[in-house]
């Protein structure tokens, strides 16, 4: 079991990416070209042009981050809260920047995100090299070895080992009776609310509930003694 200490030294993070364009025509010819040739086993029957909203967002290479919410817990004199910041805007290099300078006053936290090592991490990763960004200590796994990466993942946790399985948050939410954070939207539906209805603290709010779910599920899974229904405190956003 994972010691009250240890876990006041967790960032417990959630990202929202949308597409880098709002639509394929956007794009020139050269990344139309390399869309079309990175997505031709994935699209089916689909055009490169109907697939792009669908999936540029998940792809580094063709996203963006517009949302990264992080909270830690913290035991003031025996009462437990939980500390949340979110980062957004439209200039996503100056969120990441904001978000990397954080990590480099937080040496020792652990990061932890549900599907974190599949997604979250490798993503904020990609996009802060492609921007010029340096990569803070907990994101830079050069000549680390897999011990060594401070990461968790609670999706890796619930697996025990079974790697074939895949189960979502809000799965696990449900499981452990946590109210779900899909009470909004959900993240097919980011994409749109951010081009077509330019709502950028909507999905702010949306990603802070699925940190909170996150905070939740990682406290029944490592069955912890920190009781989940502490105070919430979010600190005002930083937007860029």
């Amino acid at each position: 079991m994972i010691s009250p200490q240890q876990i006041q030294q967790i960032l417990f993070l959630d990202i929202e990416t949308v597409s880098a364009h709002s639509d394929f025509e956007q794009m020139d010819a050269e990344w139309q070209e390399l869309w079309n040739l990175k997505t031709r086993f994935q699209r089916q029957d689909e055009s490169p042009e109907e697939f792009y909203p669908k999936r540029a967002g998940i792809l580094a290479e063709f996203g963006k981050v517009v949302c990264i919410s992080c909270a830690f817990i913290s035991n003031q004199n025996g009462h437990w809260e939980l500390r949340m910041k979110s980062f957004s805007g439209e200039d996503e290099a100056a969120l990441l920047l904001d978000f990397a300078n954080l990590l480099e006053r937080l040496p020792n936290f652990r990061l932890c995100a549900h599907n974190g090592k599949e997604f979250d991490f490798p993503y904020l990763s990609r996009r802060m090299i492609s921007l010029g960004i340096k990569l803070p200590g907990q994101l830079n796994n050069a000549g680390k070895k897999p011990w060594e990466v401070p990461h968790i993942d609670t999706m890796e946790l619930w697996k025990f080992g079974d790697y074939k399985s895949f189960t979502s948050l809000r799965l696990l939410a449900a499981l452990f009776n946590i109210p779900t954070p899909k009470d909004d939207i959900d993240g097919s539906m980011v994409g749109d609310v951010y081009w077509k209805e330019n709502d950028l603290n909507r999905i702010r709010v949306y990603c802070e509930k699925d940190v909170l779910t996150l905070v939740k599920v990682f406290l029944k899974i490592s069955q912890s003694d920190v009781p989940a229904d502490m105070e919430v405190l979010i600190s005002d956003s930083d937007q860029s």
